[in-house]
């Protein structure tokens, strides 16, 4: 029996009061669920605007000297609205007041834009008879602007030790000082998971507008797979690749504490979604992949040297290299007198003569440098690789039924992902054939 959830939802899940409704009855059928972590009101309808955007162009106009009543109004109307229909008590107008002086008093960019999880989560707490724990109090940043995760655990755990009731608004916290701070966008994500760990729950479950992970890009594949059960590795190698509807350093604080995650469906409530989990479920039948997903726009710099296995520290001087640049690898696979180094061409072009010029001084003499563009790489994932013979031989026999010419190979040692580029032409035939070998 579950005796603690922690419970994130996230702005499309709190757009309107409607949405505030469907939030109360979630947390009724389930006793247990005792902490909320809510986002900003997102959009109610394709052109509407979410309110942490409204709150970032606020500071824009007035960091730039012009006024900003005309989108605050915006903000304004959204939570007076909110309150009105649920006819809540809490005094949200001076608190909106309080927020609108910040922004033209000259208050930060990261407190502007936290402001929307501060009023939503005011909101929430007097409409459940919940608890408000301002996230600033428990959420510590170093001076850096990075997370400190132990002082946060240990803020936290206090903060919430009596088993409360409460909300603790997303994405932001606060330097020792109180400055606040802001996670990247998203980041409520990550604060639900600092609570889960922070009370040592049962499950975290984040709450959204989808019914958990789907094995394929639903722009690629029409109607795709649902993915019912994940581990944490799994989700990082997909989320590597960009397929994920959480936040990727979520996955940490709850993944350390073995805490189990539910990705779930607010406008679904009874939709089981999808379980992220450290180690594998107990499964009749582990289905030989867990889903496709990869990225466009990568540059393979293929640098040959003659004797390059017998020259210690070579790699590292290469790598070297792109460091001083401020570009990170992909994948690096590699020959006796040979290897190549996979980018991201947007991070490359910028300083691609520079860094060519360079490499070509490793290499004078005795080697050559080349750069080929326009490859795309796409992971297929899955912790049922290990046990089925012959998927890789399954998963290239159909690359080549597709004709599509394979560019690169890699598989890493985990044995959980198979790695390929292709020419960025080939990048949707490659995901269709793969998915269709796999999933039918």
């Amino acid at each position: 029996m579950l005796e603690c959830i922690v419970t994130k939802f996230g702005g499309s899940s709190l757009a309107n009061d409607e949405q505030f409704r469907k939030v109360r009855s979630i947390l009724e059928l389930e006793p247990t669920r005792r902490y909320l972590v809510p986002s900003a009101p997102g959009k109610r309808y394709p052109t509407d605007d979410k309110v942490t955007d409204l709150l970032y162009a606020c500071h824009a106009r007035a960091s730039s000297g012009e006024p900003f009543e005309d989108l605050f109004v915006k903000i304004r109307e959204r939570y007076l609205s909110i309150a009105q229909q649920l006819h809540l008590k809490v005094d949200i107008q001076s608190a909106l007041e309080e927020v609108h002086a910040g922004i033209g008093g000259g208050k930060s960019r990261d407190w502007c834009a936290s402001r929307g999880e501060y009023l939503c989560g005011l909101l929430m707490a007097d409409y459940l008879g919940w608890r408000f724990l301002d996230a600033a109090e428990g959420i510590r940043f170093r001076e850096d602007g990075t997370l400190d995760a132990e002082k946060t655990q240990e803020l936290l755990s206090g903060l919430l030790k009596d088993g409360e009731s409460t909300v603790v608004p997303g994405f932001y916290g606060a330097r020792e000082d109180g400055e606040v701070v802001t996670f990247s966008r998203g980041g409520s994500d990550i604060t639900g998971a600092l609570v889960a760990r922070a009370v040592n729950a049962d499950v975290y479950e984040n709450w959204t507008d989808v019914s958990g992970f789907l094995m394929a890009d639903p722009r690629i594949i029409d109607s795709p797979a649902e993915i019912s059960s994940i581990t944490y590795k799994e989700l990082r190698e997909l989320s590597h690749m960009g397929a994920s509807v959480l936040h990727e350093d979520a996955m940490f604080p709850v993944h350390r504490a073995g805490i189990p995650t539910n990705i779930r469906n607010t406008n679904k409530p009874y939709h089981p979604g999808t379980l992220i989990s450290k180690n594998a479920p107990n499964e009749v039948s582990v289905p030989t992949i867990t889903g496709i997903a990869g990225h466009k726009g990568y540059s393979v710099i293929s640098v040959e040297k003659n004797m390059m296995n017998s020259e210690v520290g070579f790699g590292r001087k290469v790598l070297s290299v792109l460091e001083e640049y401020g570009i990170s690898f992909e994948h690096m696979p590699t020959g006796i007198d040979s290897m190549c180094v996979v980018v991201s061409s947007e991070q490359l072009n910028p300083h691609r003569e520079e860094i060519l010029a360079r490499l070509e001084k490793l290499v004078e003499g005795s080697g050559a440098i080349s750069v080929n563009d326009n490859m795309s790489i796409i992971a297929t994932v899955g912790r049922g690789m290990v046990h089925n013979c012959g998927t890789a031989a399954r998963l290239f026999s159909a690359m080549s039924r597709a004709r599509i010419n394979v560019r690169m190979i890699d598989q890493g040692s985990s044995e959980l992902s198979i790695i390929v580029g292709v020419n960025d032409s080939d990048f949707e035939a490659t995901i269709h054939a793969i998915y269709h070998e796999f999933v039918g």
